[in-house]
């Protein structure tokens, strides 16, 4: 049933660290998702420096995800947009053939306090790689959401799961859910989609007679459902959908085309992408 569990390897953006599931390389994509980090938690102070924060960058061939348990981020890119992301929100950024953005900790650098959440990054199909850049932000009014008497709470946070669908547009296949177990609670997963995981973002579960804890991916085998028991409260994410194919990911570049990876390169070396309109006065520069 488990086909692979993946531990998370911490990364230092900077400012501050995430622990990094995917890319992984036994195991690179799950569905249409090719990247996965987990943000937290941690305790921010007042007046954190700014060289916490995610200066402005460029992306293509993917959508960003970004979903909060806690805190928030203020996201501003270059097709106009300017929102806060809080809990329970999403942010989805396509990028297409090409958009710049960044993620500033404007209001924990005001007051302080907790900083807990995802960022995931969709591959777009191949024949939509190079599509107009987008920005939406949705509120819990677009995320079906559920609750059983016996400790589940569940949320779809993006595409078609559990007979219902999320209001978030998609591009292929996948799904996206958050849960909430109470210890001693059960939830099962589905086999509806080929490539399936999940991955616990806070407490422990137990599934197939064992027990994963906090920072753990587990990689699922297709054709049969899966089981889950709350050990202790537990927060899991839920991920997967029809694979897109093979991708080459370097730094914040997605594509089906290294050709198209290196033209990106060269256009954000020469200056040749456009900044985010309310975030123009410095950017990261293309790493080497």
């Amino acid at each position: 049933m488990i086909e692979l569990v993946i531990d998370s390897r911490r990364r230092d953006l900077g400012g501050f660290e995430v622990g990094r599931l995917l890319p992984y390389a036994p195991h690179r994509r799950v569905g249409p998702f090719v990247f996965f980090d987990h943000m937290g938690p941690v305790d921010f102070p007042a007046g954190l420096p700014r060289d916490a924060d995610v200066r402005p960058h460029p992306h293509i061939g993917l959508s960003t995800v970004t979903y909060l348990f806690e805190g928030e981020i203020t996201h501003r890119d270059s097709v106009g947009s300017q929102v806060a992301i809080r809990p329970g929100e999403v942010n989805w950024m396509t990028a297409g053939s090409g958009i710049t953005h960044s993620e500033r900790f404007d209001a924990i650098r005001r007051t302080g306090g907790p900083m807990h959440g995802i960022q995931a990054w969709v591959g777009l199909p191949t024949e939509l790689e190079e599509i107009a850049p987008a920005f939406a932000h949705h509120g819990p009014e677009d995320l079906p959401t559920y609750e059983s008497p016996d400790g589940l709470w569940a949320r779809l946070i993006a595409g078609e799961a559990f007979g219902v669908r999320a209001a978030v547009k998609t591009h292929s296949p996948m799904f996206y859910v958050h849960w909430r177990l109470k210890a001693g609670a059960r939830a099962q997963l589905g086999a509806d989609y080929p490539e399936r995981a999940a991955f616990i973002a806070a407490g422990s579960v137990e599934v197939d007679g064992h027990a994963y804890a906090q920072g753990q991916m587990l990689v699922f085998a297709p054709g049969q459902p899966v089981l889950f028991t709350g050990l202790a409260d537990a927060e899991v994410m839920l991920l997967g959908g029809e694979p897109i194919g093979e991708r080459f990911l370097e730094w914040n570049f997605v594509s089906s085309s290294k050709e198209r990876i290196e033209q990106a390169k060269a256009d954000w070396r020469a200056g040749r992408m456009k900044l985010p309109d309310l975030d123009h006065d410095e950017f990261i520069p293309l790493p080497g």
